[in-house]
C-alpha cells in the first residue's frame, strides 16, 4: 500500500471533497472499481451494491450532512459517478450483505489508566489488492479544531486524532442483526466524531443517534478515559477500560449482551489474537512506538498472529495482510504508523504524521 499524505485547510466540506478529487482523481476511481469487482466476487451484483449504498448516503445526509457533500464533490472532482464513491465509504455496509468474511480485520490495544498519557496501538488487516493506495488526511473541520486521520480514498474516516486530545481506533464486528439496509456508514461515523467530540461523553452521545445497518467497534482514547463503542443494529454498547486501564479489542462483541448475536465466523483468529493481546500487554507500557510494536508481537515476533500475511494459494480476495500498523499520541494530535506489520514497524521503525 502507498500512503499519501494530505492537507487540507477550508472548513468547507464541499471544498475539501473538490481538492481530494482533484489531487487524487486516478486514486479515487480505482477505489471505486476495485470494491465493485470486490463485491462481485462475494456475490453482491452492481445494482444491489449501487442500492445499499445510495440509501447508506442518504442515510448520512441526514444525519451528517456536510459529510455527505464531501463524498458528493470528491466524486465530481474525480470523474466518478457519486454513488461509486459513496460504495467506498459504505463498503461495510454492503459487505454486510453476505456471509461473515472467514477472517475479519485488526487488532487494537491500548492503555489508558487514570492520570496517565494514553499508549494505543492497532493493526489494520485487509485485502492488499483492494488497497493500492491509503490516504494520511490532515484537515480542518471547523475553525479551531485539527483532525489528523487515516482512511482509504473514499472512505470519509476510519483511525485518527484530533486536536481535543480524542482519538479513534477501528475494528469491524459481526451481529446477527446486521442487513442490507442501508444505515449510516460506520466509517462516516468515526470520521464526525473526530470532526466533532471533546470527550467520551461527547462521542458517545454522537455514535448513539446513528442509525446503522452494519457492526463495528470504534474505541474512543482519551487522556480522561477510554471506552469501546460497540455499533450495532441491536443497540449500542459502551465497554469501558479495564481497572488497569487495558481495553483490548478484535473482531468480536464484548459486551455480554451484543455478544449474544455476535456471528464472527468459526474460521477467524479474532479469539487467538485478542489471546495473544492479553499476553503481551504487560510489556507494552512506557515504550517508544517501534519497541511497544515490538512488545506487541511478543516473543513470536514475525510469525505473531497480529502480524497477519497474505495466503498467496488462494484467490486475491480471499488473501488478508497487516497493511498497516498505527498508534496515536492524543496529547500531540499525532499518528505513528508503518504500512506493514508490527514485525516491520519494529524493525523500520514508524513515521509520525
Amino acid at each position: 500500500m502507498e500512503l499519501h499524505t494530505l492537507k487540507t485547510e477550508t472548513v468547507d466540506p464541499g471544498e475539501r471533497g473538490s481538492l481530494l478529487g482533484t489531487r487524487y482523481g486516478a486514486q479515487v476511481r480505482r477505489a471505486g472499481a476495485l470494491y465493485l469487482e470486490h463485491f462481485a466476487l462475494l456475490g453482491i451484483p452492481a445494482d444491489r451494491v449501487r442500492d445499499i449504498a445510495e440509501r447508506s448516503h442518504a442515510a448520512l445526509r441526514a444525519w451528517a450532512p456536510g459529510l455527505a457533500e464531501e463524498s458528493d464533490a470528491c466524486a465530481d472532482a474525480a470523474g466518478a459517478e457519486r454513488w461509486t464513491v459513496a460504495a467506498v465509504g459504505a463498503r461495510t455496509e454492503i459487505l454486510a450483505a453476505c456471509r461473515p468474511d472467514p477472517e475479519g480485520e485488526c487488532s487494537t490495544a491500548v492503555f489508558a489508566p487514570a492520570g496517565r498519557r494514553p499508549e494505543t496501538m492497532q493493526t489494520w488487516d485487509w485485502h492488499d489488492s483492494l488497497v493500492p493506495d491509503g490516504l494520511l488526511h490532515e484537515l480542518t473541520p471547523r475553525k479551531g479544531r485539527t483532525v489528523k486521520l487515516f482512511t482509504e480514498f473514499g472512505a470519509a474516516g476510519k483511525i485518527g486524532v484530533n486536536s481535543a486530545g480524542l482519538g479513534v481506533h477501528f475494528n469491524i464486528l459481526f451481529h446477527q442483526d446486521d442487513s442490507d439496509a442501508g444505515g449510516v456508514p460506520v466509517h462516516a461515523i468515526a470520521r464526525h466524531i473526530l470532526d466533532e467530540a471533546d470527550t467520551l461523553g461527547q462521542a458517545v452521545e454522537l455514535a448513539s443517534t446513528a442509525g446503522v445497518s452494519a457492526s463495528t467497534s470504534l474505541t474512543v482514547v482519551t487522556a480522561g478515559a477510554a471506552a469501546s463503542l460497540e455499533l450495532s443494529p441491536a443497540g449500542l454498547a459502551v465497554v469501558p477500560a479495564g481497572e488497569e486501564g487495558w481495553l483490548l479489542h478484535t473482531n468480536h462483541f464484548l459486551d455480554a449482551g451484543l455478544g449474544t448475536g455476535d456471528v464472527h465466523s468459526p474460521e477467524s483468529s479474532t479469539a487467538e489474537r485478542f489471546a495473544h493481546l492479553r499476553a503481551v500487554r504487560s510489556d507494552l507500557p512506557g515504550l517508544a512506538p517501534a519497541q511497544r510494536a515490538k512488545a506487541l508481537c511478543g516473543s513470536p515476533g514475525p510469525d505473531a498472529v497480529i502480524c497477519m500475511r497474505p495466503d498467496e494459494g488462494k484467490p486475491l480476495h480471499e488473501q488478508w495482510g497487516t497493511l498497516l500498523t498505527v498508534g496515536l499520541d492524543v496529547a500531540h494530535c499525532a499518528l505513528d504508523y508503518v504500512a506493514g506489520t508490527p514485525d516491520e514497524a519494529a524493525r523500520l521503525g514508524l513515521t509520525r504524521f
